[in-house]
């Protein structure tokens, strides 16, 4: 697996990405705050009432057999407050990494508005397709991956050709194109979602993410900006 490090891909529209690196200050701040114990502790129960449930969210839960939450969130307000819990630090990092390395550009291509609309849609159909997939499950879906999925393949259809460096297995840092590097972290997903039955990580969001941000980088780039740009980036 690649885990991503840089890209050498300076910005050409806006100045700073300043909708990614709030994502990126917002995502840490709440699992700072809410989810460490640190600052104001949640428990599970709560937590569970900001994340996707999919039998809920279906329609499809039954009784004893959904999770009970202290206080009710809508639905649907689930599909957005989802993205932005974690499981884990090594969950978030992971997330927050690719958003750091690749969200920049993609941002970059559309204008700042338009990247906030197109992160929250990739996570909300995420969601959907992963609910859609195991209607009946109450395992509660957390995390920003599957609008980090979006980012990715749109970053892939602008930029394939981009150079970023990588730590391939973990610790040999090297240096490839953004169609190997991603294009395998793509292809793991689908390979994993076919092989692996368990419901711990959620493939069907990852690959729900990755056709709405395919889709969404077509209507909602900014005028002018290639796809499939075959400049290799900066130095």
């Amino acid at each position: 697996m690649f885990i991503p490090l840089h890209d050498t891909n300076p910005l050409k529209s806006i100045d700073y990405q300043y909708v990614t690196v709030s994502l990126i200050v917002l995502n840490i701040a709440i699992y700072v705050i809410f989810q460490t114990g640190w600052v104001v502790p949640l428990d599970e129960e709560n937590l569970a009432a900001f994340a996707v449930i999919p039998a809920e969210l279906m329609g499809h839960a039954l009784g004893d057999q959904s999770i009970v939450v202290p206080f009710a969130v809508p639905e649907r307000l689930t599909l957005v407050t989802y993205m932005f819990l974690h499981g884990s630090w090594i969950h978030l990092i992971g997330n927050m990494l690719f958003l750091w390395v690749f969200g920049d550009n993609v941002e970059d291509a559309m204008g700042h508005l338009r990247f906030i609309m197109f992160y929250l849609m990739c996570g909300i159909f995420a969601a959907v397709v992963h609910s859609w997939m195991i209607p009946n499950s109450d395992l509660p879906l957390i995390g920003a991956s599957g609008a980090v999925a979006g980012i990715i393949s749109a970053y892939l259809i602008l930029h394939p050709k981009v150079k970023v460096w990588v730590l391939a297995l973990w610790r040999i840092p090297i240096k490839i194109t953004a169609y190997w590097a991603l294009g395998f972290w793509i292809l793991a997903q689908f390979v994993n979602l076919a092989f692996d039955a368990e419901e711990s990580v959620a493939w069907g969001a990852h690959i729900g993410g990755l056709v709405a941000g395919a889709v969404l980088i077509l209507f909602m780039r900014r005028r002018g900006v290639r796809l499939f740009d075959r400049t290799g980036g900066g130095a």
